[in-house]
């Protein structure tokens, strides 16, 4: 190193910033300057002669990366460094393909890693004039130089490798392709996306190939020579969805920078979420239906008992009545269930009720979907001395009527058994539904009860049945757990406590 300190040039439009920056550079024994804008930096940039350049991203007026891609023209020796708060990778593929800075530094900075950086930065400056010095010299004393020249060329290789960690440490797959889609190099995400080695990347494969494994361009790549502003796209691949972005390479005519964002789950989300408004919607339209059969069935039980009553009716008439009215009160029971799962639940519909007699209204509901089935079995035992319970006796029906659905769809060919139980322990009170289904498998057990999480083909399950369960069941003070076993079946248990009896303490 020369005798001279070496010289930075800060820029940054927050003065507590340039302070703090060079105050730590000057204990570090580097000489400093700090303006306020980029104009001002680039009036004084000749005079001064930095060997590092730092600047914030964003500035009033020239912002940073202009302000060094303007440096990058006028002292190329110049080593920039960009100082930014965001970590967005648009940000970091316009100030490497612009202004081709050294490194960038995130706000807030650790001071042992910023002196760290310029140190860096200063030593890679010193390497390249080094390697350049020495290209001259070459023609004279090629042979005795050969080795220095692999030397330093072996350093610029350790400089290579500390950008290549830096795209690794992004999420997203980001890849270099020419306007053929031959991929050029990427980072360890786009390697894991293709389920590739990152040695493929130089292979000489196309993109759609590596990371898509389709033998033709994806549709709507917008990939291409006419490309000369940065275009977004989606692209799609079986179920996975990617927001791709493609930024041209200024000073690379023939490639382009892609970074892929997938969008699968965000997609799936809006999906699930669109179908949980459509089952509400369901409920509501339900909820007035019932309102609606319950008149012409108030009528039926009307005029039945009115007949039965009349005088002179023979033996076989009344014995058909007395079956009309069974049946009238057998729906009428039906209609009473729907109205109590499908309403919505309010702060008031919090009450003492019987915990055997929700469930058993839940139940009766569920059987005209059990008849479909005449190889499913419907168990139930119910304790009929269970104490009270406090809460919204609809939304404990909602919790049976999934875990019922849930043990129906566990069923294989809807051939099993279904059970039902209510019961009491100590001071707490809980119902069970049982199924001799297949059973949940050892790695999809710890996610049963993550909301939008589904093993259930598209169209058969949103994912959100067993966490609103659970979430109801949490809300009453309880809990909902589950005992499966693969290929025996699974029984869910919601445990509430039981309401305190008058004078208990």
């Amino acid at each position: 190193m020369p005798d001279l300190l070496p010289r930075v040039l800060i820029v940054d439009d927050d003065p507590g910033v340039l302070t703090a920056i060079a105050r730590v550079l000057r204990r570090g024994g580097v000489e400093t300057r700090t303006e306020l804008s980029g104009t001002a930096a680039l009036a004084m940039l000749d005079g001064f002669q930095p060997d590092v350049v730092i600047s914030d991203h964003s500035m009033p007026g020239i912002s940073g990366v202009d302000f060094l891609t303007r440096v990058k023209e006028r002292a190329p020796h110049a080593q920039r460094i960009l100082l930014t708060g965001s970590n967005e990778p648009e940000t970091i593929e316009t100030a490497v393909s612009r202004s081709e800075v050294f490194r960038i530094i995130f706000k807030p900075w650790n001071d042992s890693q910023l002196m760290m950086t310029v140190r860096s930065a200063l030593e890679q400056r010193a390497l390249t004039l080094e390697v350049e010095r020495l290209h001259r010299l070459t023609q004279d004393r090629n042979v005795e130089l050969e080795h220095r020249v692999q030397h330093r060329t072996e350093a610029l290789s350790v400089a290579k490798r500390e950008w290549e960690l830096t795209f690794d440490a992004i999420d997203s797959p980001i890849v270099l392709v020419t306007h053929d889609l031959v991929m050029r190099r990427g980072n360890r995400a786009a390697a894991r996306v293709g389920g590739f080695p990152v040695t493929s990347l130089s292979s000489g494969a196309k993109c759609h190939q590596l990371l898509f494994g389709r033998a033709a361009r994806c549709e709507g790549c917008p990939v291409s020579a006419d490309l000369k502003a940065p275009v977004t796209a989606e692209i799609t691949n079986g179920d996975r969805t990617f927001v791709l972005r493609a930024h041209p390479m200024e000073g690379e005519a023939a490639v382009v920078a892609c970074h892929y964002r997938e969008v699968t789950e965000e997609r799936l989300m809006g999906q699930r979420l669109v179908e949980s408004d459509k089952l509400s919607a369901i409920g509501s339209l339900a909820g007035g239906v019932a309102h609606e059969i319950n008149n012409p069935l108030s009528g039926i039980l009307g005029f039945s008992q009115i007949m039965k009553r009349q005088p002179g009716r023979s033996e076989a008439d009344l014995e058909s009545l007395q079956v009309i009215e069974e049946s009238a009160h057998r729906c009428k029971r039906i209609v009473e269930s729907l109205l109590k799962v499908s309403r919505r639940s309010r702060v008031e519909d919090r009450r003492l009720f019987d915990l055997s007699k929700c469930v058993d209204d839940t139940v009766t509901l569920f059987r005209g979907e059990a008849r479909r089935h005449p190889r499913l079995k419907l168990l139930t035992k119910f304790d009929p001395d269970l104490p009270d319970v406090f809460g919204d006796p609809a939304q404990l029906g909602q919790v049976v009527l999934n875990l019922l659905q849930n043990g129906l769809q566990a069923l294989k060919s809807c051939e099993g058994e279904l059970e039902v139980v209510t019961g009491r322990k100590d001071t707490e009170c809980f119902f069970s539904v049982r199924d001799s289904g297949s059973g949940i498998a050892a790695e999809h057990l710890p996610r049963i009860f993550d909301p939008l999480f589904t093993t259930k083909p598209p169209g058969e399950g949103t994912g959100l049945g067993l966490a609103i369960s659970r979430r109801i069941i949490a809300d009453h003070a309880g809990h909902l757990t589950v005992d499966t076993a693969v290929g025996k079946g699974t029984t869910f248990m919601a445990v509430i406590p039981a309401a305190p009896t008058k004078g208990a303490a």
